[in-house]
């Protein structure tokens, strides 16, 4: 029995809900030393191609290692993602833990390698272009607030997003009435339409979170 609605999120509440679904993945690594490819590898090399693509575009020609690290992202918040629709698997991604775990040490790494390397345009970097000079000493407080929040604001986005889905199929599976008929079916077909939509949230904050911490790093 569930002692609140957000005891579903604590990974020690059950057997199966626990910090071990992070590690499905490996089960999986297998088939992509099958002789033959199957039809869900050509699917996940396509995708990964086009992302590729994308992250090229957006980090330039020597960016062969931040694709394959940003890529490699995307696949681990997207399974994780995934993993977590199903019944009585923890879903990692809504908690702080993993979100934080995955957005500050890419962004301390950013940030360290910039004003190591790249210092006078990390300064510079502080001042949009066009700034007045009374506004100058603003605009370097809040660039420098902006950069610091960023990884709270991912983390944030992720888990909050991940958390809001499965308390809306909780709060409607248990607003289920089983002695009327019309009731019922509305919530199953409401929990079906929300499930799917909870797909959808799942690519998309999987995109999100890659994107921006390109976005981060492109800067």
């Amino acid at each position: 029995m569930m002692t609140n609605l957000f005891s579903v999120f604590d990974p020690t509440s059950s057997f199966l809900s626990n910090w071990l679904s992070m590690s499905i993945p490996l089960l999986f690594m297998a088939t992509t030393f099958w002789m033959v490819p199957s039809r869900p590898q050509f699917l996940t090399k396509k995708i990964l191609n086009d992302l590729n693509r994308e992250m090229s575009l957006l980090m330039g020609s020597a960016s062969l290692g931040a694709n394959i690290l940003m890529i490699a992202l995307f696949m681990f918040i997207l399974f994780n993602n995934f993993i977590g629709l199903f019944p009585y698997i923890f879903t990692a991604t809504s908690h702080l833990a993993v979100t934080l775990s995955l957005a500050v040490p890419l962004w301390l790494s950013f940030i360290m390698y910039t004003w190591i390397s790249e210092t006078l345009n990390a300064l510079a970097h502080l001042v949009p272009l066009g700034t007045p000079i009374p506004l100058m000493p603003f605009m370097v407080l809040i660039e420098i607030i902006s950069n610091l929040i960023r990884p709270i604001t991912l983390s944030v986005r992720l888990a909050a997003n991940m958390i809001a889905g499965h308390l809306l199929l909780t709060l409607l599976g248990n607003q289920g009435d089983m002695g009327n008929i019309y009731i019922t079916t509305a919530v199953i077909l409401s929990q079906i339409i929300l499930l799917i939509l909870e797909f959808s949230v799942a690519v998309i904050q999987s995109y999100v979170f890659m994107t921006l911490m390109t976005l981060y790093a492109s800067e």
